[in-house]
């Protein structure tokens, strides 16, 4: 079974797909506060798992990386308005430095493919 890789770059690919299941690279996004970047990451999000033919009802994990876990409540408000109900993934969220100091969350998703 082959590896279908999307966007690749010299160093990584934004997605890759094996036997169904969709791998995406940490999602970073612009933004002056967390609110704003994390619904900016939901949205490339969206927009990636289109592309692999899935949306946001099929992700079985997310991991989230906050710069400053103080900005978890902040990060939960866009999380909680954009996940499906009912079909929320296993997830986990823990404090890391991320790539640059302007970056205030990252998140890395899992999901399956549409049938």
């Amino acid at each position: 079974m082959d590896i279908v890789r999307h966007e690749t770059g010299p160093r990584m690919s934004e997605a890759n797909i094996y036997n169904g299941v969709i791998y995406l690279a940490g999602q970073i996004a612009e933004g002056d506060t967390v609110k704003a970047q994390t619904e900016g990451v939901l949205a490339e999000i969206d927009r990636l798992l289109a592309l692999c033919n899935s949306s946001k009802e099929r992700i079985l994990s997310a991991q989230i990386w906050l710069a400053d876990m103080n900005d978890f409540a902040e990060m939960n408000a866009a999380w909680d308005a954009w996940v499906p109900a009912g079909n929320t993934p296993g997830r986990a969220t823990g404090e890391a430095r991320l790539a640059a100091d302007k970056y205030k969350v990252e998140i890395i998703i899992v999901a399956a493919q549409n049938a």
